[in-house]
Protein backbone atom coordinates (compact mmCIF):
# COMPACT_ATOMS: atom_id res chain seq x y z
CA UNK A 1 0.00 0.00 0.00
CA UNK A 2 1.25 3.65 -0.83
CA UNK A 3 2.24 5.67 2.14
CA UNK A 4 0.37 9.08 1.42
CA UNK A 5 2.11 12.15 3.28
CA UNK A 6 -0.93 13.45 4.00
CA UNK A 7 -1.75 11.22 6.63
CA UNK A 8 1.62 10.06 7.74
CA UNK A 9 2.99 10.59 11.15
CA UNK A 10 5.61 13.28 10.13
CA UNK A 11 6.63 16.44 11.13
CA UNK A 12 9.70 18.37 9.86
CA UNK A 13 11.83 21.07 11.41
CA UNK A 14 13.26 24.16 9.54
CA UNK A 15 15.78 25.26 12.39
CA UNK A 16 18.61 22.85 14.06
CA UNK A 17 17.59 21.34 17.70
CA UNK A 18 18.99 23.63 20.31
CA UNK A 19 22.38 21.05 21.71
CA UNK A 20 22.73 19.57 18.89
CA UNK A 21 26.36 19.28 17.36
CA UNK A 22 26.55 16.76 14.71
CA UNK A 23 24.71 16.35 11.54
CA UNK A 24 23.26 13.38 12.13
CA UNK A 25 21.59 14.56 15.74
CA UNK A 26 20.97 17.75 13.95
CA UNK A 27 18.79 15.81 11.08
CA UNK A 28 17.51 12.77 12.82
CA UNK A 29 15.52 14.74 14.60
CA UNK A 30 14.65 18.09 11.88
CA UNK A 31 13.23 15.39 9.23
CA UNK A 32 11.19 13.63 11.85
CA UNK A 33 13.41 10.45 12.33
CA UNK A 34 13.32 10.63 16.20
CA UNK A 35 12.75 12.63 18.82
CA UNK A 36 14.83 13.57 21.91
CA UNK A 37 13.20 12.29 25.35
CA UNK A 38 15.63 13.04 27.66
CA UNK A 39 19.33 13.51 27.42
CA UNK A 40 20.50 10.30 25.62
CA UNK A 41 17.32 9.19 25.09
CA UNK A 42 15.33 9.37 21.90
CA UNK A 43 11.62 8.39 20.59
CA UNK A 44 11.84 6.48 17.30
CA UNK A 45 9.66 7.56 14.65
CA UNK A 46 8.07 5.73 11.50
CA UNK A 47 10.62 6.90 9.31
CA UNK A 48 13.58 6.14 12.12
CA UNK A 49 12.21 2.77 12.70
CA UNK A 50 11.74 2.00 8.68
CA UNK A 51 15.86 2.86 7.91
CA UNK A 52 16.33 1.35 11.39
CA UNK A 53 14.31 -2.49 10.22
CA UNK A 54 16.36 -1.80 6.58
CA UNK A 55 19.73 -2.15 8.95
CA UNK A 56 18.58 -4.78 11.02
CA UNK A 57 17.63 -6.99 8.11
CA UNK A 58 20.88 -6.47 6.48
CA UNK A 59 22.35 -7.71 10.04
CA UNK A 60 19.78 -10.54 9.78
CA UNK A 61 21.06 -11.91 6.70
CA UNK A 62 24.20 -11.86 7.73
CA UNK A 63 24.04 -13.69 10.85
CA UNK A 64 21.92 -16.43 9.41
CA UNK A 65 24.57 -17.17 6.78
CA UNK A 66 27.10 -17.17 9.05
CA UNK A 67 25.28 -19.98 10.95
CA UNK A 68 23.30 -17.92 14.11
CA UNK A 69 20.26 -18.39 15.08
CA UNK A 70 18.26 -15.17 16.80
CA UNK A 71 16.82 -14.93 20.40
CA UNK A 72 15.53 -12.17 22.89
CA UNK A 73 15.93 -11.57 26.19
CA UNK A 74 14.40 -9.00 28.41
CA UNK A 75 16.18 -5.72 29.10
CA UNK A 76 15.01 -6.11 32.86
CA UNK A 77 17.71 -8.61 34.51
CA UNK A 78 17.85 -10.11 38.30
CA UNK A 79 21.51 -9.36 40.34
CA UNK A 80 22.55 -12.49 40.62
CA UNK A 81 23.70 -13.68 37.95
CA UNK A 82 25.69 -10.70 37.18
CA UNK A 83 27.35 -10.71 40.58
CA UNK A 84 28.53 -14.12 39.56
CA UNK A 85 30.57 -12.70 36.95
CA UNK A 86 31.64 -9.61 39.14
CA UNK A 87 30.23 -7.08 36.83
CA UNK A 88 27.82 -6.11 39.26
CA UNK A 89 30.49 -4.12 41.00
CA UNK A 90 32.80 -3.95 37.96
CA UNK A 91 30.40 -1.91 35.79
CA UNK A 92 30.08 0.93 38.43
CA UNK A 93 27.94 3.92 37.79
CA UNK A 94 27.20 2.62 33.78
CA UNK A 95 24.79 0.30 35.60
CA UNK A 96 20.81 1.20 35.80
CA UNK A 97 20.46 -0.50 39.09
CA UNK A 98 16.57 -0.78 40.56
CA UNK A 99 14.63 -2.79 42.71
CA UNK A 100 11.19 -4.47 42.61
CA UNK A 101 8.41 -3.94 45.28
CA UNK A 102 9.59 -6.83 47.45
CA UNK A 103 13.60 -5.10 47.44
CA UNK A 104 14.85 -7.13 45.03
CA UNK A 105 17.65 -5.91 43.24
CA UNK A 106 17.63 -5.60 38.99
CA UNK A 107 19.79 -4.08 36.27
CA UNK A 108 18.48 -2.74 32.99
CA UNK A 109 21.43 -5.16 30.87
CA UNK A 110 24.00 -3.35 29.38
CA UNK A 111 24.72 -6.10 27.58
CA UNK A 112 24.06 -10.33 27.94
CA UNK A 113 26.80 -12.71 28.72
CA UNK A 114 24.83 -13.87 31.64
CA UNK A 115 21.32 -14.63 29.91
CA UNK A 116 23.08 -15.98 27.15
CA UNK A 117 25.43 -18.31 28.93
CA UNK A 118 22.74 -19.32 31.57
CA UNK A 119 20.60 -20.45 28.77
CA UNK A 120 22.53 -22.67 27.01
CA UNK A 121 23.41 -24.11 30.21
CA UNK A 122 19.76 -24.52 31.22
CA UNK A 123 19.76 -26.47 27.62
CA UNK A 124 22.80 -28.09 26.47
CA UNK A 125 24.92 -30.78 28.18
CA UNK A 126 26.79 -32.54 25.62
CA UNK A 127 29.87 -31.59 22.93
CA UNK A 128 27.67 -32.65 20.46
CA UNK A 129 25.00 -30.06 20.94
CA UNK A 130 27.98 -27.59 19.78
CA UNK A 131 28.87 -25.50 18.44
CA UNK A 132 26.33 -22.76 18.45
CA UNK A 133 26.06 -19.21 17.75
CA UNK A 134 22.90 -17.10 19.09
CA UNK A 135 22.32 -13.29 18.85
CA UNK A 136 19.89 -10.91 19.27
CA UNK A 137 19.06 -7.42 18.47
CA UNK A 138 17.65 -5.63 21.38
CA UNK A 139 17.73 -2.51 23.08
CA UNK A 140 20.92 -1.94 26.11
CA UNK A 141 21.56 0.62 28.75
CA UNK A 142 23.98 2.57 29.85
CA UNK A 143 23.97 5.09 32.53
CA UNK A 144 26.64 7.20 30.46
CA UNK A 145 28.14 10.24 32.36
CA UNK A 146 27.88 12.68 29.01
CA UNK A 147 25.42 11.31 26.37
CA UNK A 148 26.20 13.38 23.24
CA UNK A 149 25.93 13.57 19.83
CA UNK A 150 22.55 11.79 19.50
CA UNK A 151 22.53 8.59 18.23
CA UNK A 152 26.42 8.48 18.24
CA UNK A 153 26.57 7.80 22.35
CA UNK A 154 23.18 7.61 23.89
CA UNK A 155 21.97 6.15 27.55
CA UNK A 156 19.41 3.62 25.48
CA UNK A 157 20.59 1.82 22.39
CA UNK A 158 19.94 -0.60 19.69
CA UNK A 159 22.63 -3.58 19.09
CA UNK A 160 23.26 -6.58 18.05
CA UNK A 161 24.73 -9.01 20.45
CA UNK A 162 26.30 -12.50 19.45
CA UNK A 163 27.56 -15.16 21.72
CA UNK A 164 29.32 -18.97 20.44
CA UNK A 165 29.63 -21.75 22.28
CA UNK A 166 32.30 -24.45 21.92
CA UNK A 167 33.42 -27.13 23.59
CA UNK A 168 37.08 -26.58 22.21
CA UNK A 169 39.53 -23.51 21.50
CA UNK A 170 39.89 -24.64 18.30
CA UNK A 171 36.03 -24.80 18.14
CA UNK A 172 36.05 -21.06 19.42
CA UNK A 173 38.66 -19.97 16.76
CA UNK A 174 36.28 -20.91 13.68
CA UNK A 175 33.53 -19.27 15.40
CA UNK A 176 35.35 -16.06 15.78
CA UNK A 177 36.22 -16.15 12.35
CA UNK A 178 33.02 -16.69 10.91
CA UNK A 179 31.36 -14.07 12.75
CA UNK A 180 34.55 -11.56 12.23
CA UNK A 181 33.82 -12.24 8.08
CA UNK A 182 29.79 -11.87 8.67
CA UNK A 183 30.61 -8.71 10.15
CA UNK A 184 33.15 -7.47 7.04
CA UNK A 185 30.16 -8.39 4.68
CA UNK A 186 27.64 -6.22 6.95
CA UNK A 187 29.81 -3.33 6.98
CA UNK A 188 30.64 -3.58 2.98
CA UNK A 189 26.67 -3.76 2.69
CA UNK A 190 26.29 -1.20 4.55
CA UNK A 191 28.67 1.26 2.26
CA UNK A 192 30.80 1.61 5.39
CA UNK A 193 34.46 2.39 6.05
CA UNK A 194 35.87 0.24 8.56
CA UNK A 195 39.41 -0.09 10.38
CA UNK A 196 40.23 -3.82 11.99
CA UNK A 197 41.94 -2.97 15.14
CA UNK A 198 43.26 -4.91 18.54
CA UNK A 199 41.68 -3.70 21.04
CA UNK A 200 40.80 -4.10 24.84
CA UNK A 201 38.64 -6.33 25.97
CA UNK A 202 37.74 -4.08 29.34
CA UNK A 203 35.12 -5.09 31.36
CA UNK A 204 34.27 -7.57 28.55
CA UNK A 205 37.40 -10.25 29.65
CA UNK A 206 38.88 -12.75 27.49
CA UNK A 207 41.80 -12.96 25.42
CA UNK A 208 41.75 -11.91 21.93
CA UNK A 209 39.40 -8.53 21.00
CA UNK A 210 38.75 -6.58 18.18
CA UNK A 211 36.62 -3.30 17.33
CA UNK A 212 35.36 -2.73 13.69
CA UNK A 213 35.98 1.30 13.89
CA UNK A 214 34.52 3.75 11.10
CA UNK A 215 37.52 6.17 10.46
CA UNK A 216 35.44 9.78 11.34
CA UNK A 217 36.69 13.10 12.77
CA UNK A 218 33.35 12.92 15.23
CA UNK A 219 34.79 9.69 16.29
CA UNK A 220 35.38 8.94 20.16
CA UNK A 221 38.37 6.32 19.71
CA UNK A 222 41.91 7.39 18.52
CA UNK A 223 43.38 4.47 16.63
CA UNK A 224 46.64 3.82 15.49
CA UNK A 225 47.90 1.99 12.20
CA UNK A 226 51.14 1.56 10.21
CA UNK A 227 51.64 1.72 6.76
CA UNK A 228 52.83 -2.26 7.31
CA UNK A 229 49.21 -3.11 8.28
CA UNK A 230 49.32 -2.81 12.62
CA UNK A 231 45.96 -1.20 13.92
CA UNK A 232 44.93 -0.97 17.39
CA UNK A 233 43.15 1.52 19.52
CA UNK A 234 45.25 3.79 21.80
CA UNK A 235 44.50 1.71 24.53
CA UNK A 236 45.32 -1.82 22.96
CA UNK A 237 48.75 0.01 21.91
CA UNK A 238 52.22 -1.44 23.36
CA UNK A 239 55.53 0.39 23.80
CA UNK A 240 58.14 -0.98 22.53
CA UNK A 241 60.89 -0.90 24.92
CA UNK A 242 64.48 0.44 24.13
CA UNK A 243 67.20 -2.19 25.07
CA UNK A 244 68.66 -1.48 28.78
CA UNK A 245 72.03 0.87 28.47
CA UNK A 246 75.00 -0.32 30.71
CA UNK A 247 75.83 2.42 33.15
CA UNK A 248 78.61 1.67 34.71
CA UNK A 249 80.94 4.78 34.89
CA UNK A 250 78.00 6.92 34.65
CA UNK A 251 78.44 9.88 37.32
CA UNK A 252 76.60 9.71 40.21
CA UNK A 253 73.27 11.65 40.93
CA UNK A 254 73.64 15.51 41.61
CA UNK A 255 70.87 17.61 43.51
CA UNK A 256 70.44 20.89 42.02
CA UNK A 257 68.37 24.14 43.33
CA UNK A 258 65.39 24.38 40.86
CA UNK A 259 63.01 27.45 42.80
CA UNK A 260 60.01 28.19 40.79
CA UNK A 261 59.97 25.09 38.51
CA UNK A 262 56.94 22.85 38.98
CA UNK A 263 56.22 22.10 35.55
CA UNK A 264 58.63 20.54 32.86
CA UNK A 265 58.29 23.71 30.67
CA UNK A 266 59.93 26.14 33.95
CA UNK A 267 62.21 23.13 34.53
CA UNK A 268 63.76 22.61 31.34
CA UNK A 269 64.50 26.32 31.14
CA UNK A 270 66.09 26.55 34.22
CA UNK A 271 68.24 23.16 33.28
CA UNK A 272 69.30 25.18 29.76
CA UNK A 273 70.46 28.69 31.96
CA UNK A 274 72.32 26.50 34.90
CA UNK A 275 73.81 23.29 33.59
CA UNK A 276 75.73 21.81 30.98
CA UNK A 277 74.42 20.81 28.05
CA UNK A 278 71.03 21.39 25.86
CA UNK A 279 67.92 19.74 27.84
CA UNK A 280 64.49 18.94 26.02
CA UNK A 281 61.53 17.76 27.76
CA UNK A 282 62.38 14.37 26.61
CA UNK A 283 65.29 14.21 29.34
CA UNK A 284 63.26 14.79 32.00
CA UNK A 285 60.35 12.55 34.12
CA UNK A 286 57.42 13.74 35.02
CA UNK A 287 55.89 12.22 38.28
CA UNK A 288 52.18 12.12 37.82
CA UNK A 289 49.98 11.32 41.05
CA UNK A 290 46.99 9.15 40.38
CA UNK A 291 44.01 7.96 42.63
CA UNK A 292 42.46 4.94 42.15
CA UNK A 293 39.07 3.99 43.64
CA UNK A 294 38.91 -0.17 43.81
CA UNK A 295 35.76 -1.95 43.82
CA UNK A 296 35.63 -2.09 47.58
CA UNK A 297 35.57 1.43 48.03
CA UNK A 298 39.44 1.69 48.85
CA UNK A 299 41.34 5.13 47.26
CA UNK A 300 45.11 4.06 46.79
CA UNK A 301 47.58 6.83 45.39
CA UNK A 302 50.14 5.40 42.86
CA UNK A 303 52.92 7.82 41.07
CA UNK A 304 53.55 6.98 37.71
CA UNK A 305 56.72 8.64 35.96
CA UNK A 306 56.74 9.09 32.60
CA UNK A 307 59.40 11.03 29.66
CA UNK A 308 58.47 14.34 30.25
CA UNK A 309 57.54 15.44 26.61
CA UNK A 310 54.51 12.98 26.98
CA UNK A 311 51.52 13.42 28.34
CA UNK A 312 49.24 10.79 30.68
CA UNK A 313 46.50 9.50 28.41
CA UNK A 314 43.13 9.38 30.24
CA UNK A 315 41.96 5.89 28.26
CA UNK A 316 45.28 4.25 28.69
CA UNK A 317 45.16 4.92 32.04
CA UNK A 318 41.44 3.85 32.56
CA UNK A 319 42.07 0.72 30.93
CA UNK A 320 45.69 -0.27 32.58
CA UNK A 321 43.54 0.11 36.23
CA UNK A 322 40.48 -1.36 35.53
CA UNK A 323 38.46 -1.89 37.24
CA UNK A 324 39.49 0.77 39.72
CA UNK A 325 38.19 4.04 38.75
CA UNK A 326 41.13 6.89 37.89
CA UNK A 327 41.44 10.48 38.90
CA UNK A 328 44.04 12.81 39.54
CA UNK A 329 44.89 13.22 43.22
CA UNK A 330 43.21 15.94 44.86
CA UNK A 331 44.90 18.69 47.61
CA UNK A 332 43.73 16.25 50.23
CA UNK A 333 45.64 13.26 49.23
CA UNK A 334 48.47 15.64 49.09
CA UNK A 335 47.84 16.94 52.57
CA UNK A 336 47.56 13.09 53.52
CA UNK A 337 50.96 12.20 52.18
CA UNK A 338 53.94 14.60 53.12
CA UNK A 339 56.90 13.06 51.48
CA UNK A 340 54.70 14.07 47.97
CA UNK A 341 56.35 17.49 47.10
CA UNK A 342 54.12 19.28 44.51
CA UNK A 343 55.95 20.00 41.72
CA UNK A 344 59.34 18.36 42.69
CA UNK A 345 58.65 14.63 43.12
CA UNK A 346 60.67 12.11 41.75
CA UNK A 347 61.89 8.32 41.89
CA UNK A 348 64.60 9.09 44.38
CA UNK A 349 65.66 11.39 47.27
CA UNK A 350 69.55 12.08 48.81
CA UNK A 351 68.04 10.59 52.09
CA UNK A 352 65.62 8.23 50.12
CA UNK A 353 64.93 4.90 49.92
CA UNK A 354 67.10 1.73 49.24
CA UNK A 355 67.09 0.54 45.46
CA UNK A 356 64.42 -2.63 45.85
CA UNK A 357 63.15 -1.18 49.08
CA UNK A 358 60.10 1.44 49.45
CA UNK A 359 59.81 4.68 46.87
CA UNK A 360 61.35 7.76 47.60
CA UNK A 361 57.94 8.89 48.34
CA UNK A 362 56.37 5.50 50.09
CA UNK A 363 53.79 4.90 47.44
CA UNK A 364 53.64 2.54 44.43
CA UNK A 365 56.12 4.36 42.05
CA UNK A 366 55.10 2.54 38.03
CA UNK A 367 57.13 3.46 35.30
CA UNK A 368 56.40 3.90 31.36
CA UNK A 369 58.49 1.23 29.45
CA UNK A 370 60.17 3.77 27.84
CA UNK A 371 62.43 4.81 31.12
CA UNK A 372 64.26 1.68 30.67
CA UNK A 373 67.56 0.57 32.57
CA UNK A 374 70.55 2.63 31.85
CA UNK A 375 68.66 5.77 31.04
CA UNK A 376 69.33 9.39 32.24
CA UNK A 377 67.00 11.99 33.44
CA UNK A 378 66.45 14.81 35.30
CA UNK A 379 63.90 14.42 38.09
CA UNK A 380 61.98 15.95 41.26
CA UNK A 381 64.41 15.18 44.32
CA UNK A 382 61.33 14.95 46.67
CA UNK A 383 62.71 18.71 48.17
CA UNK A 384 60.94 22.14 47.50
CA UNK A 385 62.85 23.94 44.88
CA UNK A 386 65.05 21.13 44.12
CA UNK A 387 65.78 18.59 41.16
CA UNK A 388 68.24 16.38 40.51
CA UNK A 389 69.96 15.22 37.65
CA UNK A 390 72.12 12.34 36.24
CA UNK A 391 69.65 10.03 38.01
CA UNK A 392 69.83 6.49 36.19
CA UNK A 393 66.98 4.02 36.16
CA UNK A 394 68.28 0.83 37.38
CA UNK A 395 71.12 1.84 39.43
CA UNK A 396 69.52 5.28 41.38
CA UNK A 397 65.92 3.85 41.08
CA UNK A 398 63.72 1.39 40.36
CA UNK A 399 59.69 0.66 40.14
CA UNK A 400 57.06 -1.23 42.01
CA UNK A 401 56.42 -2.56 37.63
CA UNK A 402 55.26 -0.88 34.47
CA UNK A 403 52.48 0.70 33.06
CA UNK A 404 50.92 1.44 29.40
CA UNK A 405 49.87 5.11 30.37
CA UNK A 406 51.70 7.69 28.35
CA UNK A 407 50.03 9.25 25.38
CA UNK A 408 51.05 7.75 21.47
CA UNK A 409 51.63 9.59 19.03
CA UNK A 410 52.49 10.51 15.32
CA UNK A 411 55.88 8.18 14.32
CA UNK A 412 55.97 5.87 17.75
CA UNK A 413 56.98 2.42 15.61
CA UNK A 414 54.64 0.02 15.53
CA UNK A 415 54.96 -3.00 18.25
CA UNK A 416 54.84 -5.72 15.53
CA UNK A 417 57.68 -4.11 13.59
CA UNK A 418 55.61 -2.72 10.79
CA UNK A 419 56.80 0.79 11.09
CA UNK A 420 56.09 3.90 12.25
CA UNK A 421 52.04 4.67 13.30
CA UNK A 422 49.91 7.58 12.56
CA UNK A 423 46.80 8.51 14.45
CA UNK A 424 43.51 8.74 13.17
CA UNK A 425 40.04 8.81 14.86
CA UNK A 426 37.27 6.19 14.56
CA UNK A 427 33.62 5.65 15.88
CA UNK A 428 33.26 1.51 17.06
CA UNK A 429 30.04 0.22 14.87
CA UNK A 430 31.58 -3.51 16.24
CA UNK A 431 33.45 -5.56 18.46
CA UNK A 432 34.98 -8.96 18.16
CA UNK A 433 35.32 -10.84 21.55
CA UNK A 434 37.36 -14.58 22.40
CA UNK A 435 35.63 -14.24 26.04
CA UNK A 436 37.28 -18.12 26.32
CA UNK A 437 35.91 -19.70 29.61
CA UNK A 438 35.05 -16.85 31.80
CA UNK A 439 31.72 -16.72 32.24
CA UNK A 440 31.09 -20.54 31.79
CA UNK A 441 33.44 -21.42 34.73
CA UNK A 442 32.03 -18.54 37.06
CA UNK A 443 27.78 -19.29 36.24
CA UNK A 444 29.35 -23.43 35.52
CA UNK A 445 28.77 -24.32 31.69
CA UNK A 446 30.13 -27.53 31.21
CA UNK A 447 29.17 -30.49 28.97
CA UNK A 448 30.50 -33.98 28.90
CA UNK A 449 33.01 -34.47 25.91
CA UNK A 450 33.22 -37.10 23.90
CA UNK A 451 35.13 -39.39 26.96
CA UNK A 452 32.05 -38.53 29.22
CA UNK A 453 34.38 -35.72 31.31
CA UNK A 454 32.72 -32.88 31.76
CA UNK A 455 34.55 -29.87 30.22
CA UNK A 456 33.96 -25.68 30.34
CA UNK A 457 32.79 -24.60 27.32
CA UNK A 458 34.27 -21.54 25.67
CA UNK A 459 32.54 -18.61 24.31
CA UNK A 460 33.14 -16.00 21.86
CA UNK A 461 30.96 -12.39 21.99
CA UNK A 462 29.95 -10.17 18.93
CA UNK A 463 28.35 -6.92 18.94
CA UNK A 464 27.56 -4.37 16.12
CA UNK A 465 25.41 -0.66 17.35
CA UNK A 466 22.75 -1.01 14.96
CA UNK A 467 21.67 2.69 16.25
CA UNK A 468 25.07 4.37 15.83
CA UNK A 469 25.28 2.94 12.83
CA UNK A 470 22.07 4.83 11.72
CA UNK A 471 23.88 7.53 13.13
CA UNK A 472 27.18 6.85 11.06
CA UNK A 473 25.51 6.18 7.66
CA UNK A 474 23.46 9.82 8.51
CA UNK A 475 26.92 11.62 9.25
CA UNK A 476 28.34 10.05 5.44
CA UNK A 477 25.02 11.07 3.68
CA UNK A 478 23.68 14.82 4.20
CA UNK A 479 24.29 17.84 2.28
CA UNK A 480 23.03 21.58 3.54
CA UNK A 481 19.15 20.73 2.21
CA UNK A 482 18.81 17.53 4.57
CA UNK A 483 19.65 13.64 4.27
CA UNK A 484 20.52 11.80 1.56
CA UNK A 485 19.88 8.03 2.10
CA UNK A 486 21.85 5.05 0.33
CA UNK A 487 19.16 3.26 -1.38
CA UNK A 488 19.85 -0.05 1.23
CA UNK A 489 18.93 1.75 3.91
CA UNK A 490 15.86 4.59 2.64
CA UNK A 491 12.65 4.37 4.55
CA UNK A 492 11.24 4.52 1.07
CA UNK A 493 12.44 3.50 -2.92
CA UNK A 494 11.06 6.54 -4.21
CA UNK A 495 9.52 9.47 -3.13
CA UNK A 496 6.79 11.05 -5.57
CA UNK A 497 5.44 14.76 -5.33
CA UNK A 498 2.17 16.27 -6.91
CA UNK A 499 2.39 19.90 -7.39
CA UNK A 500 0.11 22.67 -8.19
CA UNK A 501 -3.60 22.81 -8.23
CA UNK A 502 -4.68 20.37 -11.66
CA UNK A 503 -6.83 17.48 -10.78
CA UNK A 504 -4.62 15.97 -13.22
CA UNK A 505 -0.94 15.88 -12.03
CA UNK A 506 -2.74 14.21 -8.56
CA UNK A 507 -4.43 12.01 -10.36
CA UNK A 508 -1.59 11.15 -12.58
CA UNK A 509 0.77 10.99 -9.59
CA UNK A 510 -1.80 8.94 -7.49
CA UNK A 511 -1.37 6.19 -10.50
CA UNK A 512 2.27 6.24 -10.57
CA UNK A 513 2.48 5.76 -7.27
CA UNK A 514 0.22 2.78 -7.50
CA UNK A 515 2.20 1.41 -10.52
CA UNK A 516 5.66 1.65 -8.90
CA UNK A 517 4.24 -0.12 -5.48
CA UNK A 518 2.85 -2.95 -7.91
CA UNK A 519 6.79 -3.25 -9.15
CA UNK A 520 8.17 -4.20 -5.83
CA UNK A 521 9.17 -0.59 -4.79
CA UNK A 522 7.65 1.40 -1.53
CA UNK A 523 6.93 4.78 -2.12
CA UNK A 524 5.76 7.34 -0.15
CA UNK A 525 3.64 10.06 -1.85
CA UNK A 526 3.25 13.61 -1.06
CA UNK A 527 -0.09 13.78 -1.64
CA UNK A 528 -0.77 17.45 0.40
CA UNK A 529 -3.01 19.01 -1.61
CA UNK A 530 -2.64 22.76 0.41
CA UNK A 531 1.04 22.73 0.25
CA UNK A 532 2.88 25.27 -1.97
CA UNK A 533 5.76 23.20 -3.85
CA UNK A 534 8.70 24.57 -2.38
CA UNK A 535 7.58 23.55 0.73
CA UNK A 536 6.82 20.23 -0.40
CA UNK A 537 10.45 20.12 -2.08
CA UNK A 538 12.05 21.58 0.70
CA UNK A 539 10.58 18.31 2.79
CA UNK A 540 11.82 15.88 0.16
CA UNK A 541 15.78 16.92 0.68
CA UNK A 542 15.05 16.98 4.36
CA UNK A 543 13.62 13.43 4.23
CA UNK A 544 16.47 12.21 1.81
CA UNK A 545 15.15 9.35 0.22
CA UNK A 546 17.37 9.43 -3.15
CA UNK A 547 15.12 8.99 -6.19
CA UNK A 548 12.05 11.73 -6.47
CA UNK A 549 9.58 11.92 -9.23
CA UNK A 550 7.34 15.13 -9.22
CA UNK A 551 4.50 15.43 -11.18
CA UNK A 552 3.62 18.50 -12.26
CA UNK A 553 3.38 20.98 -15.39
CA UNK A 554 3.89 17.75 -18.13
CA UNK A 555 1.28 16.13 -16.32
CA UNK A 556 -1.31 16.54 -19.03
CA UNK A 557 1.41 15.43 -21.61
CA UNK A 558 2.45 12.56 -19.53
CA UNK A 559 5.57 13.37 -18.69
CA UNK A 560 7.23 13.84 -15.10
CA UNK A 561 10.35 15.16 -13.83
CA UNK A 562 12.85 12.31 -12.06
CA UNK A 563 15.06 13.84 -9.60
CA UNK A 564 18.50 11.97 -8.33
CA UNK A 565 18.77 13.45 -4.86
CA UNK A 566 22.38 11.92 -4.59
CA UNK A 567 23.47 13.65 -7.96
CA UNK A 568 21.28 16.75 -7.92
CA UNK A 569 20.47 15.61 -11.92
CA UNK A 570 16.65 16.41 -13.20
CA UNK A 571 15.72 14.51 -15.97
CA UNK A 572 11.60 15.09 -17.65
CA UNK A 573 10.65 11.53 -18.85
CA UNK A 574 7.16 9.80 -20.13
CA UNK A 575 5.25 7.82 -17.00
CA UNK A 576 6.54 4.49 -18.32
CA UNK A 577 10.27 5.59 -18.81
CA UNK A 578 9.81 6.36 -15.35
CA UNK A 579 9.04 3.48 -13.86
CA UNK A 580 10.95 1.78 -16.32
CA UNK A 581 13.92 3.41 -15.11
CA UNK A 582 12.97 3.23 -11.50
CA UNK A 583 12.62 -0.47 -11.85
CA UNK A 584 15.91 -1.19 -12.97
CA UNK A 585 17.49 0.86 -10.31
Amino acid sequence: MVTRLSNFFLRTLREDPAGAEVASHKLLIRAGYIRPQAAGIFAWLPLGLRVKAKIETVIREEMAAAGAQEVHFPALMPREAYEATGRWEEYGDLLFRLQDRKGGDYLLAPTHEEAFTLLVKDLYSSYKDLPLTIYQIQDKYRDEARPRAGLLRGREFTMKDAYSFDASDAGLEASYQAQRDAYERIFQRLGLEYVIVQADAGAMGGSRSEEFLHPTPVGEDTFVRSAGGYAANVEAYTTTAPEPIPFDGLPAPVVFDSPDTPTIETLVAHANATLDGEYTAADTLKNVVLALTHLDGTRELVVVGVPGDREIDDKRVEVAFAPATVEPANEADFARHPLLVKGYIGPWSPEGAILGEESATGIRYLLDPRVAPGTRWISGANIDQKHVHSLVAGRDFDADGYVEAASVREGDPAPDGSGPVTLARGMEIGHVFQLGRKYAEALGLKVLDENGRLVTVTMGSYGIGVTRILAIIAELNNDDKGLIWPSSVSPFDVHVIATGKDDVAYGLAEQLAADLEATGLDVLYDDRPKVSPGVKFGDAELVGVPRIVIVGRGAAAGEVELWDRRSGDRETLSVAAAVARLRTR
